[in-house]
């Protein structure tokens, strides 16, 4: 058994020179694998008188636990190394400050939102709000557009399943117009409100989403007249811009829920640019919301949101409001 003894050494030495874990692995094969040093001693201890095998097989243990020590202290150590180079490579100054993880900020559209409630509010204009799943009637019908109305043609709609029949059929109201209904059912005039918010069409390029965002405005009272509709714009979109030298005209038009009618236009770079449609609201729509055209009268006007933000902005393309490119998104940050 004196080859155990000098087993020990053996392995000591060569556990020294393994540079790394898998060189130390390779290593460890040649003392504790199954055709190792160690287990061709093993296959020896059958040969011993029967005396001296319960002392062999004793001393044959000693030695490899002694082995299984070594290994795992140069396994220790060549990782304690490992981690020092690690640390000596990648030096960490803990005292300069963290990494910015970035701050957020509000999307263009929002920031444009909230300018135009403002600007509305500094006006006198209350803000509504309302369901974007809407009925027919409020969509349409109570805005003076029966079910023959060629106006509806007007409109690609996003129409859903409805439980109660034809009647009752529900749709992603494409305008927010049936915001200013569900507000005159509840208030009576003078009424002063805006109604921005999303709206939905089937149409889609880089001038027109499936979503974008309208605003509209209403005023009702005894005395609301197309002079007070264009002043009321004009100086919107005097403040909007910061442009006090900008024009403004108004071009007659066609909308079923107004009478008369008219398209907004405003200069931009070298010549006209459409940015809405206005007009003094139609009788019928008065009506329909139990309020007396013989007594009240009033305007309403509307406008794209995004259209707004991008001609604020100088964006060319609508669709880059709605991707979630946050290289386009933190330029606004």
């Amino acid at each position: 058994m004196d080859e155990l003894e000098h087993l020990i050494d053996e392995a000591r030495a060569a556990f020294e020179q393994a540079a790394d874990v898998a060189r130390l692995e390779q290593v460890k094969g040649q003392f504790l694998g199954k055709s190792g040093a160690l287990a061709m001693l093993c296959k020896g201890l059958s040969s011993l008188p029967a005396e001296e095998r319960p002392k062999a097989g004793a001393r044959f243990n000693d030695v490899k636990n002694a082995i299984d020590k070594l290994l795992a202290q140069r396994r220790e150590a060549i990782q304690a190394e490992l981690l020092a180079r690690k640390l000596e490579e990648e030096k960490l100054d803990v005292t300069l400050p963290g990494r910015d993880a970035g701050n957020g900020g509000l999307h263009p559209v929002t920031r444009t939102l909230e300018r135009v409630t403002t600007l509305f509010e500094s006006m006198g204009f209350d803000v509504a709000d309302g369901p974007e799943i809407e009925t027919d009637y409020y969509n349409f019908s109570a805005l003076n557009q029966p079910e023959d109305h060629p106006a509806r043609s007007m409109h690609d709609t996003f129409y859903l399943a409805g439980e109660h029949g034809p009647s009752e059929q529900y749709l992603l109201r494409t305008h927010t117009s049936p915001i200013q209904i569900h507000y005159m059912e509840a208030n009576r005039p003078p009424i002063k409100v805006i109604s921005p918010g999303r709206v939905y069409r089937v149409d889609s390029d880089a001038t027109h989403s499936p979503m974008f965002h309208q605003l509209e405005g209403l005023w009702i009272d005894e005395t609301a007249t197309f002079a007070n509709l264009k002043g009321t714009v004009r100086e919107f979109l005097r403040r909007y811009f910061e442009l006090d030298d900008l024009e403004v005209r108004f071009r007659p038009s066609y909308f079923p829920f107004t009478e008369p009618s008219a398209e907004i236009d405003m200069t931009f770079k070298d010549g006209w640019l459409e940015i809405g449609g206005c007009g003094m609201v139609h009788p019928q729509v008065l009506r329909n919301v139990k309020i007396d055209p013989d007594t009240y009268q009033g305007f309403a006007f509307g406008m794209g949101l995004d259209r707004l933000a991008m001609l604020r902005y100088g964006v060319n393309d609508l669709r880059l409001f709605f991707k979630g490119d946050l290289r386009f998104l933190r330029q606004f940050s």
